[in-house]
């Protein structure tokens, strides 16, 4: 028996009660077989100064090390976030700031899923198309579809946290299957 695939999940949003976060444990619910997937809280880093992350830097600082080799060691990421102002939330831009940089960047040709869960009606499209320039950037290996725009999460996930919604459900695991299928071919 292989080892099964690991996948790291990252929520962009901090506050207790997130969609996404609900989102991303969801997603841990729907991982085809033989893959894993852990989660890394973005909260613990510091604010990116390139001054740290120099090679005349001693070292980054051990949060930084430790998610950039948690992810690493992944074959995929998962990114659940909500859309603030228009875009990425600076957490997660931060997080993606201290992952992406020098020629041993983690994020070089990852293949990558983005979903979002928000309140408002429009999902949470302005922050994933944001992605495409990162995406570019780093070479990352984004799958696009199925889209996860999970509009008025308010009426998808009951008190709990769980997401009751089936065809968001579906849309959820069908992502999770592309992006296996993605590692697949690009590993």
């Amino acid at each position: 028996m292989s080892a099964p695939i690991q996948l790291l999940g990252i929520s962009g949003s901090l506050r207790k009660g997130s969609f996404n976060t609900f989102l991303l444990n969801t997603a841990m619910q729907l991982l085809p077989e033989g893959v894993a997937m852990e989660t890394f809280n973005i909260g613990e880093l510091p604010l990116y100064n390139a001054d740290l992350d120099m090679p005349a830097a001693a070292q980054r600082p051990a949060a930084v090390q430790q998610f950039r080799d948690v992810m690493a060691k992944s074959a995929g990421l998962v990114i659940c976030s909500p859309e603030y102002n228009y875009g990425i939330p600076g957490l997660l831009k931060n997080a993606i700031d201290w992952a992406s940089r020098g020629n041993d960047s983690p994020l070089i040709k990852k293949p990558v899923a983005v979903m979002g869960a928000t309140i408002s009606l429009w999902g949470t499209v302005r922050m994933q198309l944001e992605f495409h320039n990162i995406f570019l950037y780093l070479d990352m290996r984004p799958v696009y579809k199925p889209e996860v725009l999970i509009a008025q999460a308010e009426n998808r996930f009951d008190d709990k946290g769980n997401l009751t919604d089936s065809k968001s459900r579906d849309l959820v695991k069908r992502k999770l299957e592309a992006l296996v299928n993605a590692i697949k071919v690009t590993g």
